[in-house]
């Protein structure tokens, strides 16, 4: 059996599979899919901290969940920065980036419809878990490009040096893991 990585987040226990990102770290895998108990937690939680917003934004796709949850509970709209262009986006725009669990760059694009969204609202950026900010900083990049202020940055979990930065808010810590 994989090793595992045991930690409390939102008063329920989960056990994180390790995975290895390279020849000197592994990483915990903390994947909200399927785990609406979760899910449901974090989002309640996340919303009490959190600071005023208008609207939600989240990267396609490990976000998508916690997105819903806390436009849910809040009342408040929530818009998915997309991994590629559809044939129903007109006009996006958009912005690249280099994450820590993805290989290749990618890029984030929005819609001149969702944008229009974002367009002078208070801008709540959540993800699932924060490491390197990569992921954070482009989509700030598009929150600034369709005209949005952000508000804050919401993420269950903080990785690594993560834990350290003031200007975001999360749950819990996750631990690097050095071989």
């Amino acid at each position: 059996m994989a090793e595992t990585y045991k930690m409390t987040i939102a008063g329920l226990e989960r056990e994180l599979p390790l995975c290895p990102l390279n020849d000197k770290i592994d990483i915990a895998a903390f994947v909200m899919f399927s785990d609406v108990e979760l899910t449901v937690a974090v989002a309640e939680k996340l919303l009490s901290k959190s600071p005023y917003f208008d609207v939600i934004l989240t990267a396609e796709s490990k976000g998508i969940p916690l997105a819903f949850e806390m436009a849910r509970e809040s009342g408040k709209p929530y818009v998915v920065a997309r991994k590629s262009v559809k044939l129903y986006m007109t006009d996006p725009i958009s912005v690249k980036v280099k994450s820590i669990t993805t290989a290749a760059e990618q890029t984030l694009y929005l819609s001149k419809e969702k944008a229009d969204m974002l367009k002078g609202k208070k801008v709540l950026i959540v993800d699932d878990v924060i490491s390197t900010g990569e992921s954070l900083l482009a989509l700030e990049k598009l929150v600034a490009e369709a005209g949005g202020i952000v508000s804050g940055r919401s993420a269950v979990l903080a990785e690594g040096d993560a834990a350290d930065r003031k200007d975001i808010c999360f749950l819990e810590k996750l631990p690097l893991f050095f071989k």
